[in-house]
């Protein structure tokens, strides 16, 4: 006997509503445009705790610097891409309603015979005006997007932030600031990198520096030597000379207390291949921890590939390919100089810290652990 259809079977299913989602207001918005050497990045958010959530994001690899290191100049090519990408970013601003923003340019631009032409034909082009900011603030927006990474053992601690054009570093000292508020003192140092007349317990910034040489203008300037492995090793030789300036560079730390946060593409290729990903993911990378050891282990992968396996390797990328062995030249010299059990990992760099100092120099976010 055949089974009965059941009663209402085939009835046009009744649709569950689910209410829209609400869009935020737009006087609670904030947006922070980072155009660097290589890439063209924006985020949206609005202040959540003593956090951020973000409403939207845009990240484009626009290569800027393409050509600057042999003419001096942005190419017209470069600009146009450029210029396609922040017409995107200022529909997006747009859409939003945001009012509160801050836009800047980094190495390419500061480098540059023309750069400053190029803001004004932003602007032109676009609406947007966007401000070519110093290495101190460029060092120190790095610094404090990575203060919630900070950790409340920790006592010396190095910030690295390796861009395309330039790589800074920032050493700081937290043996003055109680635990608990470590983290905290290095939010605090959106007001500057020179705090003494804060009623808090201050991070002491023992000295920084903007080398400039990032992963594009490193690989740049050794791309005649053709044999892989020698054009490593002189790219990392090369850049462990540029921070015989920086006042920390011949101090041994014990690695007790001491830590390196790294914000850069590299540094998150890095984890990713150490992981093992097939396809990013951000929770898994931002804030973990490697070992000098873990690291040396990666990069003679990289080294072991050569450039044809590299190509194909996806924990790489097509867009990170061709820049990452000279960002592991970078990080290469920096684990060579001050080895550490305390690598951390930060999906994290200048968008975040133009968010944080914007929201911090208004007073919206809470005084809540980071």
């Amino acid at each position: 006997m055949a089974p009965k259809r059941p009663k209402g079977a085939g009835a046009f299913p009744k649709p569950v509503e689910s209410p829209a989602p609400k869009r935020p207001d737009p006087a609670e918005l904030y947006a922070a445009l980072d155009l660097g050497t290589n890439s063209c990045r924006m985020l949206i958010a609005q202040p959540k705790g003593s956090q951020f959530h973000v409403v939207d994001s845009f990240s484009k690899s626009v290569q800027l610097g393409a050509g600057l290191e042999s003419t001096g100049k942005l190419s017209r090519a470069s600009m146009a891409r450029t210029i396609q990408a922040l017409r995107i970013c200022q529909q997006k601003l747009k859409r939003h309603k945001v009012k509160r923003m801050r836009l800047v340019a980094t190495e390419a631009c500061r480098r540059a015979e023309n750069g400053a032409g190029f803001m004004r034909q932003i602007t032109r082009e676009t609406g947007l005006t966007l401000d070519i900011i110093k290495p101190e603030e460029e060092a120190r927006l790095a610094v404090i997007s990575c203060a919630p990474l900070v950790s409340t053992k920790t006592e010396q601690l190095l910030v690295v932030d390796i861009g395309g054009g330039s790589t800074e570093l920032v050493w700081i000292d937290l043996t003055a600031v109680p635990k608990r508020e470590r983290p905290k003192a290095i939010m605090r140092l959106h007001a500057g990198f020179h705090t003494q007349d804060s009623p808090f317990a201050a991070a002491k910034v023992v000295d920084w520096i903007s080398v400039p040489l990032g992963v594009a203008t490193l690989r740049d300037q050794f791309n005649d030597v053709e044999d892989d492995s020698a054009r490593f090793a002189l790219m990392s030789w090369y850049f462990e000379e540029n921070l015989a300036e920086f006042a920390p560079y011949k101090d041994v730390q014990a690695r007790e207390g001491f830590q390196i946060v790294g914000t850069s593409g590299t540094v998150t290729t890095v984890a990713a291949s150490h992981l093992g990903l097939k396809r990013y993911d951000r929770n898994k990378v931002d804030g973990l921890r490697m070992t000098s050891d873990q690291i040396d282990k990666v990069i003679r992968m990289y080294l072991d590939l050569g450039p044809t396996g590299r190509r194909r390797d996806p924990r790489i990328g097509q867009d990170r390919q061709a820049l990452i062995m000279s960002g592991a030249a970078i990080l290469q010299a920096l684990l060579r100089c001050w080895p550490t059990d305390r690598l951390s990992v930060a999906d994290r760099g200048l968008r975040e810290g133009l968010l944080y100092a914007q929201m911090s120099a208004d007073g919206v976010l809470e005084d809540g652990v980071y």
